[in-house]
């Protein structure tokens, strides 16, 4: 008989609006469903949605195509009652929580679990990176000097998954928590030979796959086009939840030379992503703070260099001509590498994408990061 967990997350398949955390449980989800008996607890409406799922039967446990069971809460199924009675079915090996300040998901469980003797897992999600921890810094710190007062992060295991996130949760919980540094997994991918990608000089295509936020940095990006020559179209593709933010990126835009082109193409669902990336040249993404960066990992394993921050688990990737990761302090260089990609040639642009991709398929196919996933939550 498998192990059992017990999953806490705000948002689930089949929704995908709120990126990296869904992205993140699916592909856990999808590696080790054969060895793990997953339950998991969700809303049964996707991020910034006011709609339930079509054909799922809300506060009930439901039993997905590949085993795994989801409990989809209803609006009013979200409370201390229902979450005490789906604790009470254990045992559990673990209690999987994603993330760090949502009421329900987070704080509830951990306070219904406090002094309890099972096992209980906190998955950052780059929750205190310190990107994130400027936005509302002082609430957040307010809070988290509450839960460590209460107790709630007493004997609790702390996923990180880079050593910088390591370093936060000692930081912003306590220098003597538990951490364990465990790699997001990657998307299941069929390693495919990059896509081959017309490419003239004078010409770029770039595109982001990204929340239009603060925190993705996408004024910061479109700023960067403003002194770029060339015929350069830029494609943003993720939801817009900001609409002030969005009005000055727009605003941006409107500033940029007449062969600059920026385009919000809406949100793409997942499983259309890898095919979008096969369309352009680069990966435009400087954000504030990526715990993993599965957009990142995706596009590399399509052939599709980068152009990102210092501030993500991808480094050096100038040295593995894959890429640029380039400190955020420098917005300068931002540009001059977006006027190189605009004069590179077909011919030194595949020499990138052939090492992108090598580089993508060596984390996809590294079974370590599967086998120390299985470790956290069955240890």
């Amino acid at each position: 008989m498998k192990p059992r967990a017990l999953v806490f997350i705000d948002w689930y398949l089949p929704g995908y609006k709120a990126g990296g955390p869904v992205r993140s449980m699916a592909n856990l989800v999808d590696h080790l469903r054969d060895k793990v008996d997953l339950h998991i607890v969700t809303t049964d409406t996707d991020y910034t949605e006011t709609t339930p799922y079509t054909g799922i039967v809300p506060d009930r446990w439901t039993v997905m195509p590949g085993g795994e069971k989801v409990w989809y809460a209803s609006r009013t199924g979200v409370n201390a009652a229902t979450w005490r009675k789906l604790l009470s079915e254990g045992p559990w090996a673990t209690v999987y929580i994603n993330g760090m300040y949502s009421r329900w998901f987070s704080v509830i469980p951990l306070w219904l679990l406090k002094g309890a003797s099972q096992r209980r897992v906190v998955a950052v999600r780059g929750m205190l990176a310190a990107g994130m921890m400027k936005h509302g810094a002082l609430k957040k710190r307010a809070f988290l000097a509450v839960m460590r007062t209460l107790g709630c992060y007493r004997d609790v295991v702390f996923q990180a998954t880079n050593a910088e996130e390591v370093e936060d949760v000692k930081r912003w919980v306590g220098r003597d928590v538990e951490v364990h540094l465990v790699p997001n997994l990657g998307r299941r991918l069929r390693s495919q030979e990059p896509a081959m990608r017309v490419k003239r000089s004078g010409e770029l295509r770039l595109v982001s796959v990204a929340r239009i936020a603060v925190e993705k940095n996408t004024l910061f990006a479109i700023e960067r086009l403003k002194q770029v020559q060339g015929q350069v179209v830029f494609d943003l593709y993720g939801p817009i939840y900001d609409q002030v933010y969005w009005a000055k990126c727009r605003e941006a835009i409107a500033q940029l030379p007449p062969g600059i082109t920026v385009t919000h193409k809406g949100v793409a669902a997942p499983e259309e992503v890898p095919g979008l990336f096969g369309h352009y040249h680069a990966l435009f993404m400087p954000s504030q703070g990526e715990n993993f960066g599965h957009t990142m990992v995706e596009a590399l394993a399509a052939g599709l260099p980068l152009v990102i921050s210092d501030r993500t688990p991808w480094k050096a990737l100038e040295r593995q001509e894959a890429g640029w990761d380039i400190p955020l302090e420098d917005p300068a260089r931002f540009t001059r590498t977006i006027q190189q990609l605009v004069h590179m040639e077909e011919e030194a642009l595949r020499r990138y994408a052939g090492a992108a991709f090598a580089l993508g398929k060596r984390y996809l196919d590294d079974p370590a990061p599967v086998q120390r996933t299985l470790e956290l939550l069955v240890p």
